[in-house]
């Protein structure tokens, strides 16, 4: 049985704390525009109503977030698909590994699917520094989110890690809850998605047996996110932009509301979610590698695997490839029509941030082209 005293700086909340929560956001002026925004057709007095009759986290993920969800899906996108769940049994518990490009949406809209196909929702593990006002971190901690912890010195990290990697464990196992985690810290701005191995070495600190074993109680199931269009791809390359002219660069917390604004509203054309099968499978192939560090190379593999695999590559991800390598190889995968409207898409966008041309046009065309590269690498 875990310390679940521990947990309280990083838990989500629970049902008998919600209440107190919503009284504190209610006199919250960014709180109330976010409600503006998210249901402009209501009074704000109307929701503000609404939410203090709520009585649970399910009923307020129910009632707020997944509309608003459904919402996004459908007035930003040309529909959200996917594949997979329907081979998952939802009276099990799974960790859901995904890789990474929006910071509000993928999680969102994983929980969106989740609903709909009969599962529970999972928990979402976000990292402290997006918490950037004390409402924002009230707000997703009644959304079943829980706290990752950066940029801590040494020794607070690993005893931090030690905390999340219990965590974790503690509520697939005892809680049984779902939780969905991205495979590396923060989106991965080059859609080059990689599991990272401390994320792996973190998840395996908590466990009491083989390598293969702690990672088996955990039911990873990997989880392959394609969108056509990254609403945030040309902030991105900015910012790779930034950084190549000055590589101590770090964006700001404007930069970090920005980016989840600009997710939210841009578009994105089609969004596809593929659910792998989990891997507890292939978890024999640790068994014969009686390294650790080994081991855990074996598994950010096997997690790739899956997500290369299973990723939907769009006809813009072959336009991308073909543009970089002046070549027409995947031709057969798109037409000049669509070949037309992703470079109209990529000039449209150059237009909106300044800097080195070529170098933001090969950065957007990289970011298109990667997961193209790793489907055929695998």
């Amino acid at each position: 049985m875990a310390n679940t005293v521990d947990f309280e700086l990083i838990r989500p909340y629970n049902d008998s704390e919600i209440h107190e929560v919503f009284e504190r956001l209610k006199k919250e002026k960014p709180f109330l525009n976010l409600i503006d925004y998210m249901f402009p057709n209501l009074q704000t007095k109307d929701v503000l109503h609404r939410l203090l009759s709520i009585n649970s986290i399910k009923q307020f993920q129910n009632e707020i977030i997944l509309p608003f969800a459904q919402e996004v899906s459908r007035n930003t996108t040309k529909g959200v698909t996917h594949a997979g769940l329907k081979e998952l049994d939802s009276s099990k518990h799974y960790l859901f590994i995904s890789n990474h490009r929006d910071i509000v949406l993928d999680p969102a809209l994983l929980n969106m699917l989740l609903v709909e196909n009969g599962f529970e929702t999972s928990e979402i593990a976000i990292g402290d520094n997006l918490l950037i006002f004390p409402w924002i971190t009230d707000l997703v901690k009644l959304n079943k989110t829980f706290i990752v912890k950066r940029n801590l010195p040494g020794r607070q990290m690993l005893e931090s890690s030690v905390v999340l990697s219990r965590y974790i464990r503690y509520t697939i196992s005892e809680r049984q809850q779902n939780i969905w985690i991205a495979q590396r810290e923060g989106r991965s701005k080059d859609g080059d998605d990689k599991t990272q191995i401390s994320l792996l070495k973190m998840l395996n600190m908590s466990g009491e047996g083989s390598t293969d074993k702690n990672f088996e109680q955990l039911n990873i199931v990997p989880v392959s996110i394609s969108y056509e269009y990254d609403p945030c791809d040309y902030l991105k390359a900015h910012e790779f932009f930034l950084k190549r002219e000055n590589p101590d660069f770090s964006k700001t917390q404007e930069d970090d509301l920005m980016h989840m604004r600009t997710g939210l509203r841009g578009r994105k054309g089609r969004v596809h979610f593929a659910f792998g099968n989990p891997i507890n499978d292939s978890l024999h192939k640790l068994k014969d590698e009686p390294n650790k560090n080994e081991q855990i190379l074996l598994m950010a593999e096997i997690i790739d695997e899956q997500i290369h695999n299973n990723y939907k590559l769009w006809p813009g991800n072959f336009i991308a490839l073909d543009i970089l390598g002046n070549s027409t190889y995947f031709s057969n995968k798109y037409t000049s029509e669509e070949k037309e409207t992703f470079t109209d898409y990529i000039e449209n966008h150059l237009l909106r941030i300044e800097g080195d041309k070529q170098f933001l046009r090969n950065t957007l065309l990289e970011m298109y082209a990667n997961p193209v590269k790793n489907f055929y690498k695998e």
